[in-house]
């Protein structure tokens, strides 16, 4: 899980929309859930070639986020 989060905030997640990496750790920090992330960003909307790495990096951050309370 470490990999998904060391990995280049830049690297694009969702080509369909664009969606970096980094964007979609800044939106998890904000609070967005998977479906906030996809109304604000555009991700997990198209072709679904994302959802994958999308959600275990969402998982992870929320995760960590729980570990550390």
């Amino acid at each position: 899980m470490a990999d998904l989060l060391e990995n280049d905030p830049r690297e694009v997640l969702c080509s369909c929309s664009g969606t970096t990496r980094g964007l979609i750790i800044e939106l998890v920090r904000q609070g967005k859930d998977l479906d906030g992330i996809s109304r604000y960003s555009g991700a997990l909307s198209g072709c679904a070639g994302c959802e994958w790495e999308i959600t275990e990096l969402v998982n992870s951050l929320q995760s960590q986020a729980t570990d550390s309370d």
